[in-house]
């Protein structure tokens, strides 16, 4: 057996992934029952969960959730729901994210917009993997999660409202990881770039500005996605930031935002 077969244990394994109607989130979902892995698929959509659902390698391993994440009460639904269909959550990944406007720049994000943003990216994502632990710990059971930052973390994207959401994320990452350690729960982060999904809507001119000369796909993250979430491969990592930007990251591609009609 090679030192990458097998990454997941599909008699104890469990997945619970946010944003698996589209993008990056459906890539991984999808990918997890591929591996054996019985995974809630949370979106939103409940057209694009079930299209996710449909399209997997095995969607009879797959089970959806409907319900918007910027509602404590859904929240709640969603662990509920999960420990019915699951038992134990072994396995998150927190991917959904409002979509994002050009026009939301500091002078032109809307009060809501800004909440909802926050309530989504950090909230939900600090609540969901909280509980999700308080599981994990009480069963001791181990454990391994996945938040999605973003490059912009740390790099403003003339969308204050995203960034800041993706930068209090990343600091998550790095307090769960310190708390939920010593109980074998591991909390990592998967930094994408410019990833053609979701709520991203990339320009075709933006690939001038990555060394690899292309914009990513959604499927170009599901493999390390899932080598970070397994326990057998990635045992000893934790706290971690993981990027995949075909090395976007290395320049300085963002113009001041344009501002008219103020």
């Amino acid at each position: 057996m090679g030192l990458l077969d097998n990454p997941f244990d599909p008699a104890t394994d469990a997945a619970l992934v946010t944003g698996a109607g589209n993008g990056i989130g459906r890539a991984i979902a999808q990918a997890l029952v591929g591996e054996g892995v019985r995974t809630v698929f949370a979106d939103v959509n409940a057209d694009t969960v079930t299209a996710a659902i449909k399209t997997s390698a095995r969607p009879e391993l797959a089970m959806p959730w409907v319900g918007d994440l910027a509602d404590p009460a859904a929240r709640d639904a969603l662990l509920t729901e999960a420990a019915n269909v699951l038992g134990r959550v072994t396995h998150f990944v927190h991917s959904a994210s409002p979509p994002r406007r050009e026009s939301d720049h500091a002078l032109g994000v809307a009060t809501e917009t800004w909440a909802r943003m926050h309530a989504v990216n950090l909230e939900a994502g600090f609540h969901l993997s909280r509980e999700l632990a308080r599981k994990l710990i009480a069963d001791k059971s181990p454990g391994s999660f996945l938040l999605l930052t973003s490059l912009h973390a740390g790099t403003p994207r003339n969308l204050p409202h995203y960034s800041t959401s993706k930068a209090g994320l990343s600091m998550l990452v790095k307090e769960l990881a310190k708390t939920f350690g010593r109980f074998d729960i591991r909390v990592n982060a998967l930094v994408p770039g410019a990833i053609a999904a979701g709520g991203f809507v990339a320009s075709p001119a933006l690939a001038r500005h990555i060394p690899l000369g292309r914009l990513g796909q959604a499927r170009d993250l599901a493999p390390l996605a899932l080598a970070v979430l397994s326990n057998r491969i990635s045992g000893y990592v934790t706290g971690a930031a993981i990027v995949i930007d075909g090395g976007l990251s290395l320049t300085n591609w963002f113009e001041p935002p344009e501002l008219e009609n103020l």
